[in-house]
């Protein structure tokens, strides 16, 4: 992870953020103090594959068997 300073980090604003999307991240600090922390985008695709896989663990094939028409005791 990258250390920088704002004043840097407004001057080179574009080739920080390319850094930070080819998958580092930036610490950006002002006197010191950490002010903020770049990092990468998360592969939406990737993160979705890993949720969908977290519930499929879970999930029961054919755990329903009344059909929608019937009426329901929590519903009454």
């Amino acid at each position: 992870m990258q250390t920088i300073n704002i004043s840097d980090f407004r001057a080179n604003l574009l080739k920080y953020l390319e850094i930070a999307n080819a998958g580092e991240q930036i610490s950006v600090t002002s006197n010191g103090k950490l002010l903020a922390t770049i990092t990468p985008p998360e592969n939406q695709r990737e993160l979705a594959r890993k949720q969908l896989k977290a519930i499929a663990s879970n999930a029961k094939i054919n755990d329903v068997t009344t059909p929608i028409e019937s009426e329901w005791d929590a519903l009454s």
